[in-house]
């Protein structure tokens, strides 16, 4: 147990106690903690270390959690949704506080929602539904299984694609609207291919957003692992840092 860190994604502080006074309580559980006062610099809550637990906002909460799940010098840590609630400062404070661990050769078993954190910080990810793993590999290798090779982009709903085939020189059947709003030409995806997109878009004064080339995302896989089992659009996701 003492090689391990647990941040839970709520509680596990008395509510009056200060971070510096929780931090310098766990420091007491280990034999050879980190310093509480150099931990509570590294997540950012030196400003507020005498502030009880119970007024700090809930990202300073968060914060203080994975403070306390490193105090014992951990060589695994299991973090339970740790940029949930935080503010977009405290979330660039807790990837570097990850990737810190990660160069130290820590493992790190971190469960999350947010498909895109799991994109930055996650050297491999499993993906599960009703308990069970669905789907596992690096970002990159299930990002390629997501969707085939192509052009994907936004545009409005319900778009009339046949002028955009005919300028691009594929069959209407080769663009796909596979969810309101979100578009993908199927084939090669290149300079030229993209430039005649663009340029349509622009000579029919139509938005153009969110354009991308290549394999899929991490989403994309999300949902195709979820339409392979029949489960819902939205399930539990684990991801894996090791």
């Amino acid at each position: 147990v003492a090689r391990m860190g647990v941040m839970l994604q709520r509680g596990g502080v008395y509510p009056v106690m200060g971070p510096r006074r929780a931090l310098r309580l766990f420091a007491r559980y280990y034999s050879d903690p980190e310093d509480p006062d150099a931990l509570l610099e590294l997540v950012g809550l030196g400003a507020v270390a005498s502030t009880p637990w119970r007024r700090l906002s809930g990202g300073e909460q968060q914060r203080l959690s994975l403070a306390l799940a490193l105090v014992g010098r951990p060589e695994v840590v299991f973090l339970d949704e740790p940029t949930a609630g935080v503010d977009p400062e405290g979330r660039l404070a807790i990837r570097d506080v990850i990737a810190g661990l990660r160069d130290r050769g820590v493992c790190i078993i971190l469960t999350t929602h947010e498909l895109p954190e799991a994109e930055r910080l996650a050297d491999e990810v499993v993906i599960l539904a009703g308990g069970k793993a669905v789907a596992r590999g690096t970002v990159a290798a299930l990002a390629a299984t997501g969707v085939a090779p192509g052009i994907r982009f936004s545009a409005p709903p319900g778009m009339e694609t046949a002028s955009l085939a005919g300028a691009l020189g594929v069959d209407v059947s080769e663009i796909s609207e596979d969810r309101p709003g979100d578009y993908a030409v199927a084939g090669t995806a290149s300079a030229g291919r993209v430039a005649t997109l663009a340029g349509w878009f622009d000579d029919h004064d139509l938005p153009l957003t969110d354009l991308r080339t290549g394999t899929g995302s991490l989403e994309d896989a999300y949902l195709k692992a979820m339409k392979d089992v029949g489960g819902p659009d939205r399930s539990e996701i684990g991801e894996e840092q090791q």
